[in-house]
């Protein structure tokens, strides 16, 4: 599967097949490609994984990319604690 977005982020992401190989995902753009190390290291790691997992960890680690605010940072979170009250 091919994934286009701007600003000029494209990857895609190999699904497995039925001999047991894993998600793999990659991009032919340097810039995106040193972001989805995040998301490689998670399709590695030795449980199986779905879909929308590898799909949420490659969006993870672009968030830096399209320039949003880390889910785990501090004015995230001060953000978040406003809009519950």
């Amino acid at each position: 599967m091919d994934f286009y977005a701007d600003p000029g982020i494209s990857f895609y992401v190999l699904c497995p097949d039925n001999c047991g190989n894993n998600f793999h995902v990659w991009s032919e753009s340097k810039d995106c490609l040193l972001f989805l190390q995040l998301a490689q290291d998670y399709i590695s790691s030795c449980c199986k994984k779905m879909l929308h997992e590898v799909l949420e960890k490659v969006f993870k680690s672009f968030r830096p990319l399209l320039g949003l605010l880390d889910a785990d940072d501090d004015a995230f979170e001060e953000y978040s604690e406003d809009v519950e009250e």
